[in-house]
């Protein structure tokens, strides 16, 4: 079985929902149709023709990107433009693509985080909070010997979690009553008689971006043919979401060895530094892609450094003279980072509904600038 478009759009919006984008983004399928059916994803930071002549080299006929194809308004589709160009070969190839652009910068597990993980960086947060998940609770009644199955049901679908800690729940012993009536194929009980069964009132709570998961994964460890639950709105903060992310080392170390380990880990040779090389950094900040509109908050924040890509002249000599020294790694290095994660994330979700749909990562280097 081949995975449709749609179950693939799910499966990247577990990771990275629409709803956390900037405003301004353009996020989501971009060319193609929900119902094809797709064999081969390619994985990719842009949707070049470089990339596009990839997957049609290598069968591919869903492209997902990171950046997106079409970004500003189109007035006009012309093969004699690069945007149309890229279009009519996708269209004519049959390839579709999707693209998730701010939402997994945001997304916990994305861009950011990946290289804050990375960089073994502690007590991580977002640099700009853009927004909040905010959290519902569920409630649902179950017959007492499938109690456990339910509740570790939903805290594998992420609901439960609080903090540090999981299988978070309260339950409160009851009686439940019901009569089947024609038609019904009760788990418990014979059409109409009106049963009482011995349940229990299972509370918990979930953000927002995993409610349909958990309520999924509630309702097939349920027994019941109808299962009796309720979703409430909660006036609780949520967990916050943003652009970039701010942490701290285990130990201080000089600005020169830090650069020494963001060259390892991106494998570049060289940086652009702003800064003293022999300033002994703690707290870090990064920003994947063009993070120099973060550098007010970062400084704000008692960063001692912020790692990203794209800051001109004038932004870095700004961000010396508030005491914030910036490594540039660039924009495409700041970013690769994602790609074997988001494949595997994909390959994961559609090895969970058995497709033989492949997930293959690009091998095109598509960083504009070359160090010659």
């Amino acid at each position: 079985m081949f995975a449709k478009v749609q179950t693939i759009m799910q499966i990247i919006e577990n990771l990275a929902p629409k709803k956390y984008a900037l405003e301004m983004d353009n996020v989501g399928l971009q060319v193609g149709d929900p119902n094809n059916e797709i064999n081969k994803i390619l994985v990719a930071l842009n949707v070049s023709n470089e990339v596009v002549d990839e997957a049609i080299k290598k069968g591919s006929n869903m492209i997902v990107s990171h950046h997106p194809l079409i970004f500003n308004k189109l007035s006009s589709v012309r093969n004699d433009l690069y945007i149309g160009e890229v279009i009519h070969k996708l269209i004519k190839n049959d390839i579709n693509v999707y693209c998730a652009h701010t939402n997994l910068d945001i997304a916990p597990g994305g861009v950011n985080d990946v290289l804050a993980k990375e960089l073994k960086l502690e007590s991580v947060k977002p640099l700009q909070i853009t927004n909040y998940d905010s959290f519902k609770k569920i409630v649902v009644f179950v017959p007492k010997q499938y109690v456990d199955n339910v509740i570790n049901a939903l805290a594998n679908a992420g609901a439960g979690w609080i903090g540090n800690y999981s299988h978070c729940t309260f339950r409160a012993e009851g009686k439940g009553t019901f009569m089947p009536l024609e038609g019904t194929n009760p788990f418990i009980g014979k059409t109409g008689k009106i049963e009482e069964v011995e349940e229990y009132r299972i509370e918990t709570v979930v953000i927002e971006s995993k409610l349909k998961k958990a309520v999924r994964a509630m309702l097939n460890a349920h027994p019941y043919e109808e299962v009796a639950y309720d979703i409430y709105n909660l006036d609780n903060e949520g967990k916050p979401l943003g652009l970039g992310r701010i942490g701290t080392l285990s130990h201080p170390i000089s600005l020169k060895e830090l650069i020494q380990t963001v060259k390892e880990i991106l494998e570049i040779n060289s940086v652009k530094l702003a800064g003293d090389l022999n300033r002994n950094v703690k707290k870090i900040a990064v920003c994947g892609g063009s993070g120099a509109s973060l550098i007010h908050q970062a400084s704000f924040k008692g960063a001692d450094v912020l790692i990203t890509g794209d800051v001109k002249y004038h932004q870095a000599q700004e961000a010396v003279n508030l005491g914030l020294s910036i490594i540039d790694v660039g924009h495409w290095e700041s970013e690769k980072l994602i790609l074997p994660v988001l494949a595997a994330t994909i390959k994961k979700g559609l090895d969970e509904i058995k497709s033989k749909t492949q997930v293959i990562k690009s091998e095109v280097n598509e960083s504009v600038f070359k160090f010659v």
